[in-house]
């Protein structure tokens, strides 16, 4: 069972711009272009709790002493949580040799080596967000910051200023929320691990069962419950998953809790089993409370560890290494003669979690009043207590379980007291703002929901969810689809969905758009475009209708080439989708309606890729019948230039519907504005044309003056900031006397005398500056 904590996880490479996400195999981690051997490398890997960023710490490790990452001779590994308790002060000779590995002889001379030879040095951090905390990550200010000790957060400071060990590889974990960035001023590769897949998730359960009589059972239990199997994504959910149904196949049991709280609560409750007399339960729940106190106060300083000898008890630290929840380990001694410290830490943090709910459950001096500022959704505010962020769901789910055995066999709490608490809690929730509160904190909001199972609380919020629900950039996880889901579908309202950039899977995307009371969905094309070809292979043709008829485009704005090309496999299931449509209901033509109702489209790639993706765009411009709004003007400036007014150009016959184009700022010339000309008067319906700030001169404006009587449709025209002189400036007014339904000439340009341009206006006062 060990061996499956190092199973292959995807890893994906996230870049600033538009998040583009790459699949990245293990052996490229450490793979920098254009990185200088010389510098410091830093690198960051991103992943939730559980996701398994330690063990792909542990597994580089193993990989290294396998003879992989050649180019390292050296690498050392610390868990943050452990090297940063207060108080503890290191020079770089103790934490990389006494700390981490002590060697029987020489360590003078290997440390000399290791600082005449950074490069081959591979620091690994793992869990950085225990390293700061809310006031600040200090400079390092030693002089001698190699031989001089220092706190673990001035070290790490040093190492990444450049200051120490200049030119070895750093590689820190972190995650997703924490602000890792705001301590590390340069990070030269970002990466994330995003879990398991469904798939991965049936091959884990089923090699952690491999060769038990239950294995096949084990997997079906599992998957019955089919919120327990969203939280498998996570690799340590899914080992405690495994581990509880284990536990339950043993028993006889048929059946896995239906929420976290009561999962966690059986899990507890089977760690600690072994009750044999009033005295051993009685000692075990003081036990227990104490070490929920201790859960609590440390996390809320964003800790996991404690000084052994701090601990309130031999007892209770007894206690926690017995039955798993804590685990030792030992300080670096400064020297032979002094004493051995020991710490322990919790073995892992959604334990924490819960114990830490449990202590606001069951401590006294909490009344039910102050509980609820530990279960605030604040709608602006920050969130106080995002460390602990699973707290509010076993908070809330602990108020509603006040009559569960289990829950009564792990503490003495007065239900008048604990029923107290529950009614401030319902209070609460119904004197709450549902409908203004941020997608992040709704979510929260509906885990804790769920985590109660409270049929008046559930229909409460489902009634009072906002129509239009916006996750745009929120990344969702599989259990965020499926209490989402689940509230969902208990509303009789309809709702319209923005899933844009929030990495959902395919799966929690077929189970939202297929509620019937979502009527239209937006999600990430590729994602949409994946859903339908997985529709159209399983032969689920009603979904796949009902699906392309619910998906809304409009607006579409062009970021990358990934969005380009995803646009293009739009319009290429286009024409799948009407065989396919025509087998299912004997219809000869379809059009996704996406397709058929987009009417405006961005293009903002940018100088490096403009031309590039504009000329795959206009490939497939003729796809869009409804297309009204065509923009180019874009901050950081495409320059498609006259090749892509050229290509434009050629295509404007099929853009019947278009009724503004904007080309501003996109470097087009004379040769460009003649091609242009030439095929403006196919444009039935444009209205507004910006060719604003481009190296149009008087032979342009001469071509555009010819045209325009031409242009019926037109009403206004923007030439400002361009190199037209006089001489244009003159045609293109002449020509606006032959156009009476143009209502607007804006045509300012620093090459045309003021008092040429002042007199044109005179002349027509539709003519603006």
């Amino acid at each position: 069972k060990n061996s499956i904590k190092a199973m292959e996880k995807e890893m994906v490479i996230c870049s600033l711009q538009g998040k583009e996400k790459a699949a990245l195999k293990r052996s490229q981690i450490f793979q920098i272009p254009g990185g200088k051997d010389s510098e410091t490398k830093v690198i960051v890997v991103l992943g939730k709790a559980g996701m398994g960023k330690s063990i792909l710490v542990q597994k580089i490790c193993q990989d290294w002493s396998n003879g992989e990452f050649s180019q390292f001779e050296f690498v050392f590994w610390f868990d943050c949580k452990q090297i940063s308790l207060p108080g503890k002060r290191y020079s770089l000779k103790d934490l990389l040799l006494e700390f981490f590995v002590k060697p029987q002889e020489g360590s003078k001379e290997i440390f000399e080596y290791i600082l005449q030879n950074p490069t081959k040095v591979l620091l690994l951090f793992d869990g950085f967000e225990g390293l700061h905390d809310h006031e600040y990550f200090p400079r390092c200010s030693a002089s001698q910051p190699e031989k001089d000790l220092c706190s673990i957060k001035e070290l790490l400071s040093g190492l990444i200023q450049k200051k120490i060990l200049n030119g070895c590889t750093l590689l820190l974990t972190a995650r997703p929320k924490d602000k890792v960035y705001q301590y590390v001023s340069k990070v030269d590769k970002t990466i994330e691990i995003v879990g398991f897949s469904p798939q991965q998730r049936e091959l884990y359960i089923t090699k952690y069962f491999e060769g038990l009589p239950y294995c096949n059972n084990a997997l079906k239990l599992i998957k019955d419950c089919e919120y327990l199997f969203s939280h498998c994504y996570s690799p340590l959910m899914c080992r405690f998953v495994c581990f509880l149904c284990e536990t339950v196949l043993e028993m006889g049991d048929k059946s896995l809790p239906s929420t976290l709280t009561t999962f966690f609560l059986k899990f507890v409750q089977q760690k600690i089993i072994a009750i044999k007399t009033d005295v051993t339960a009685m000692q075990n729940q003081e036990s227990l409370a104490t070490l929920a106190r201790i859960a609590w106060y440390l996390g809320e300083k964003h800790q996991s560890a404690v000084k052994s000898n701090l601990l309130p008890s031999k007892e209770v630290k007894e206690f926690a290494l017995k039955h798993g929840f804590f685990l030792p380990f030992a300080f670096p001694r400064h020297s032979d003669s002094e004493e051995e410290e020991f710490g322990s830490t919790f073995s892992d943090f959604v334990i924490q979690n819960f114990l830490g709910a449990l202590h606001l459950m069951l401590a006294e001096e909490i009344k039910d009043k102050s509980l609820i500022k530990y279960m605030s959704f604040p709608s602006k505010k920050k969130k106080p207590y995002n460390w602990l962020y699973l707290v509010p769901r076993f908070l809330a789910g602990l108020l509603f379980l006040q009559d569960d055995p289990y829950f009564c066999s792990l503490s003495n709490e007065d239900v008048k007291l604990s029923t107290k608490k529950q009614k401030t809690l319902l209070k609460y929730i119904r004197r709450l703002q549902i409908n203004e509160l941020r997608p992040e904190r709704l979510l929260d909001l509906l885990h804790c929901i769920y985590e109660t199972q409270s049929n008046y609380l559930l229909q409460h919020v489902a009634l009072r969810l906002k129509p239009d629900l916006s996750f745009l950039g929120v990344v969702l996880t599989p259990p965020d689809v499926h209490v989402l889901h689940y509230i969902l579908k208990r509303s009789r309202k309809e709702f319209s969905l923005d899933l844009w950039n929030s990495s959902i899977d395919m799966q929690g995307l077929k189970d939202l758009v297929g509620l019937k009371n979502v009527a239209s969905f937006r999600a990430s094309l590729s994602d949409t475009v994946r859903l339908w070809k997985s529709l159209e292979q399983t032969k689920d043709y009603e979904l796949l209708r009902a699906s392309t008829e619910k998906f809304v485009l409009d607006p579409f704005k062009a970021k990358t080439m990934k969005d380009i090309s995803d646009l293009s496999d739009l319009v290429e299931m286009q024409e799948k989708m009407i065989n396919c449509v025509q087998d299912a209901s004997g219809c000869s033509s379809y059009e996704i309606p996406a397709i058929k109702n987009l009417r405006k489209l961005e293009f903002a790639l940018g100088p490096v890729c403009g031309l590039q993706g504009f000329l795959k765009l206009v490939e497939i411009l003729a796809a869009f019948p409804s297309l009204q709004h065509l923009d180019l003007d874009a901050l950081s400036e495409n320059g498609i230039g006259d090749e892509g007014a050229k290509s434009l150009s050629e295509v404007f016959p099929t853009l019947t519907s278009l009724e503004t184009l904007n080309l501003s700022q996109n470097k087009i010339t004379d040769v460009g504005a003649e091609k242009l000309a030439t095929a403006l008067p196919s444009l039935s319906s444009l209205k507004t044309l910006s060719l604003y700030n481009n190296n149009i001169c008087d032979f342009g404006a001469e071509n555009l003056a010819k045209v325009l009587p031409a242009m019926s449709s037109l009403r206004v025209l923007d030439v400002q900031y361009n190199k037209i002189t006089g001489v244009g400036a003159q045609q293109l007014t002449d020509s606006l006397q032959k156009c009476p339904h143009i209502k607007n000439l804006v045509m300012w340009n620093p090459t045309i005398p003021y008092g040429v341009l002042e007199h044109l206006q005179q002349l027509d006062s539709r003519i603006s500056v």
